[in-house]
């Protein structure tokens, strides 16, 4: 381990350098070589999973030492089904089409002119991120198959993880006669290493993916010198409409809520239709109470369930990221859309309900990257959706939005074909 503060900005500069290089072979690499590596990498990541875990065992005991959290505390544990869920994952990403040089559109001009709009690799994607070592492998994985080479840097509190995972990245890569700089790891745990990245490592860094806390995203998104694909929160809302199926909402909102609490899609916030409240409200609430939930909630709520406490202002705008939901009465999909775009971060939404106009309304109106309809809000997730996996979540409205998967990791240029063509 090297953290020398005085020798990070030449080990940035150099990967720096060495991922432009690499990034321009990749550019061209056949989609058979990034399989390969990619399918190697997961045999790698199952024979190595005792040493892994072993890594897995050194970070652990750190971040209980540290005082993390629960919920920070299971996004940085990996056992032997997880490591294969990464695997799988890793196998399940070879398994898709390759977005690089697919033709996304081809017209002819009235001169003859013929134009194609094909996708092409973005170049060098920079990732940082915290906790969860499985990024190290999600985000690897995805920008070598779009054509990309990276530069990860995980946190401190996964170090010994990420390594161990990125050392099986590196297997992969030599397998299939690919560059290992493709996919390289910071060698340090110093923090300036971050600030060097956010500068664009002098032009060699095309956009960079912060995926953790509200303080890294906040500072990427804040000092960064190239586009960043981010969400600052996920502040998703689960609305039980008055048409809603009861054994629906009571499943969906619990399993929105309590699945797995740390990850950026749990709920956060419950909005119940008024006019239910009595009968349906009160059913899910008990039923999160019962799950183990903390109930925050207006003085309405409170009344509805004895176990909730008294919700503040700054309620509705927490990320919890842990076995505490916020709760509040609407009247109706309108009030509910309202209260959406006021608290909201533009995550994931879920309306549950059986009256289609309701939900179309509720899918229309609202301007979260994604809008579910009886559905939880766990499903976001770029492997949910068919993505393979995903290097995070977009809630921007430029280039990528939702789950950023292989073609959110492609850019596109202009293939002209003419037959001696001279403008007039």
């Amino acid at each position: 381990m090297t953290d020398k503060r005085d020798n990070v900005t030449d080990i940035m500069k150099a990967l720096g350098e060495k991922a432009r290089l690499a990034s321009r072979l990749l550019a061209t690499a056949q989609t058979v070589q990034k399989n390969l590596a990619l399918k190697e990498a997961a045999k790698s990541l199952r024979s190595q999973s005792p040493s892994i875990l072993e890594a897995n065992t050194r970070d652990i005991a750190k971040g209980e030492a540290d005082g993390m959290s629960k919920a920070f505390l299971d996004r940085l544990t990996l056992n032997e089904a997880r490591i294969e869920a990464i695997a799988a994952g890793l196998e399940a990403i070879a398994a898709l089409p390759d977005p690089v040089g697919k033709i996304m559109s081809r017209w002819e001009r009235p001169n003859g002119l013929q134009i194609e709009r094909v996708r092409t690799p973005l170049g060098v994607i920079g990732v940082i991120y915290e906790s969860r070592p499985n990024v190290t492998a999600d985000a690897g994985a995805l920008c070598l198959k779009a054509g990309n080479a990276v530069i990860l840097r995980g946190g401190s509190d996964s170090y010994h993880s990420s390594r161990a995972i990125h050392a099986c990245l590196t297997v992969g890569l030599e397998a299939a006669g690919l560059p290992v700089d493709a996919i390289q790891i910071v060698p340090t745990t110093d923090r300036a290493a971050v600030g060097e990245l956010l500068t664009g490592l002098s032009g060699n860094v095309d956009v960079l993916v912060p995926r953790g806390g509200k303080s890294l995203v906040a500072r990427v998104q804040s000092e960064a010198r190239v586009p960043v694909f981010s969400h600052l929160e996920g502040i998703c809302h689960v609305y039980i409409d008055k048409s809603a199926d009861p054994a629906k909402a009571e499943a969906i909102s619990v399993n929105a809520k309590m699945r797995r609490t740390g990850i950026c899609g749990a709920a956060e916030t419950l909005l119940i239709d008024r006019s239910v409240a009595e009968t349906l409200g009160k059913q899910v609430l008990e039923a999160l109470s019962k799950s183990g939930c903390t109930i925050r909630g207006t003085d309405d709520i409170q009344a509805l369930i004895a176990s909730a406490e008294k919700a503040t202002e700054e309620d509705w705008s927490t990320e919890y990221l842990d076995t505490i939901i916020s709760a509040k009465l609407v009247d109706g999909v309108g009030d509910a859309i309202a209260h959406i775009a006021k608290y909201g971060s533009n995550h994931t939404e879920s309306i549950i309900a059986e009256d289609i106009e309701a939900a179309e309304t509720f899918l229309n109106k609202v301007d979260s990257a994604i809008v579910m309809h009886n559905a939880s809000t766990q499903f976001a997730d770029g492997g949910e959706f068919g993505m393979g996996a995903e290097i995070g979540i977009a809630t921007g409205r430029m280039h990528a939005r939702g789950p950023v998967g292989l073609e959110q990791l492609t850019s596109f240029k202009y293939r002209v074909h003419g037959t001696g063509q001279i403008r007039p």
